[in-house]
């Protein structure tokens, strides 16, 4: 009998399921850290994360390199304006759409943040050998083409 034919889910060893609960429990983690010292939620960090990469983008460019709800997205960008750790202008070329940006007190938050990132993600893969890490990359970077042709009509 095939998964697609069994009447109960196995849903711990459900992909979609494993992949959520690690991705919680690997967020949560880092998260506090920067919870306790930069009073960031995971949202937060995320849209910072992809404004320290990626500069003068649309809340429609951030939302689609996060996968974010857009309601959850904008009260996140809210807070993060209100503590002046991003800007936002209006487009020069197109009126209608806003450009989000770190600022200044933003970059230097972001700067302390990602040696911190990036040491955690050395600990999480130590249970890795080189080579396996190297693969799991490749494996994730095929399931996420993978998942976005399943996307596609």
């Amino acid at each position: 009998m095939t998964k697609a034919n069994q009447e109960h889910l196995k849903l711990e060893r459900f992909l979609p399921y494993r992949l959520s609960i690690l991705s919680n429990k690997v967020s949560g983690i880092i998260a506090e850290t920067y919870k306790d010292k930069f009073a960031l939620s995971i949202t937060e960090w995320r849209i910072m994360a992809v404004l320290g990469e990626f500069s003068d983008i649309s809340a429609d460019e951030i939302s689609s390199k996060t996968q974010l709800e857009k309601s959850i997205l904008s009260r996140a960008i809210s807070k993060l304006l209100k503590r002046n750790l991003i800007e936002r202008s209006i487009a020069a070329d197109d009126r209608r759409r806003s450009e989000i940006r770190l600022s200044a007190t933003g970059m230097t938050v972001y700067r302390e943040i990602v040696p911190l990132s990036y040491q955690y993600e050395e600990a999480l893969l130590k249970c890795l050998t080189e080579s396996e890490q190297r693969q799991f990359s490749e494996l994730i970077d095929r399931l996420y083409a993978h998942a976005d042709s399943l996307n596609t009509p």
